[in-house]
């Protein structure tokens, strides 16, 4: 079974990648968060800087994500990310909930276009033709806009192409996160997908996971935010040691150290070590009052504080 690494829009970049991947591991493919191809002819500065070859751990399998819903564009990001390397799988993001990317048709926009999902794969799979070793392009979907009703069609838009793997996000894209995962829908694919299938949503303990492959027969899952929360979730899955606080106080300095080298403002770093902690303290007996320390920091001074205490005084559950 395949276990994969979600990507999360500012959050699993090349920093926290990186730290993860060295300090923890255990998923088979990293997946980092889109590129947007547009009109532009490449991807410039800071668009790519977090795929370069050089700002990745060589312990981090990483799969590039591209959003968009033109063939064209598809194609020319592809073509420039196998410059630098990236020539066993693409994603294409087909399940961004995000108000501004579906307002324009892109992420789980694509979803209400079906026709023009059809020009789109036509387009990338026969440019893929042209390669004597081609690239994987896998997909990640969500299982409609509005109402799981959506998905028998839009599944069978997937079954008319080779793609590698489809990644079922059981949700709609109006749910964004809320409400459980439409397990219904996933079953519906389990039947009548001719891709291999990857699950992905609320898995956030070894019970999650054992249920839902106990379930169904597929090629993997991917894990965003119980990853983010437990970064040692992988290794327990897979039999190993339960995370320690003191693991969590490791992964923390490390992240604190490697961000604080690249961020131009302390409250930059503040804002980010708030957002580790948002799901880093669903480790702890008494979860909120271990966000709550860290919420009301105002400056790293604090911060430090609530750090020490938080270490030092709370148990793990």
């Amino acid at each position: 079974m395949q276990i994969y690494f979600a990507p999360l829009e500012g959050v699993t970049g090349a920093v926290y990648r990186n730290a993860h991947a060295e300090l923890f591991g255990g998923p088979d493919k990293y997946y980092a968060p889109f590129v947007s191809p547009t009109v532009n002819p490449c991807f410039k500065g800071k668009e790519i800087r977090d795929l370069l070859p050089e700002n990745n751990s060589e312990k981090v399998h990483l799969i590039p994500q591209i959003l968009t819903n033109k063939g064209e564009y598809f194609i020319k990001a592809a073509e420039q990310l196998m410059t630098l390397g990236y020539t066993e799988e693409f994603n294409v993001n087909i399940g961004c909930p995000s108000g501004t990317v579906v307002a324009k048709n892109k992420g789980a926009g694509f979803l209400r276009d079906l026709e023009g999902m059809e020009r789109f794969f036509e387009e990338i799979f026969e440019w893929r033709e042209k390669f004597e070793i081609q690239p994987n392009i896998s997909v990640k979907t969500r299982i409609g806009i509005y109402s799981d009703e959506e998905f028998p069609d839009i599944l069978e838009v997937y079954n008319h192409y080779p793609i590698s793997e489809v990644t079922i996000h059981s949700r709609t894209r109006a749910q964004m996160y809320r409400d459980i995962p439409n397990i219904r829908a996933f079953s519906y694919a389990v039947r009548h997908s001719k891709n291999p299938l990857v699950y992905n949503g609320d898995i956030c303990s070894v019970e999650d996971f054992k249920n839902i492959t106990e379930q169904f027969k597929m090629e993997g899952v991917m894990i965003g935010r119980g990853l983010i929360a437990n970064p040692n979730l992988v290794n327990e899955i897979r039999g190993e040691r339960p995370i320690t606080i003191e693991g969590i106080q490791k992964y923390h300095d490390r992240l604190y150290h490697d961000f604080e080298q690249i961020m131009q403002a302390d409250k930059h770093l503040l804002c980010k070590m708030k957002e580790f902690w948002n799901y880093v303290s669903w480790n702890f007996e008494d979860e909120h009052r271990c966000a709550k320390l860290v919420r009301k920091c105002q400056n790293l001074y604090k911060y430090q504080l609530a750090i020490e205490e938080i270490f030092t005084t709370m148990k793990l559950k």
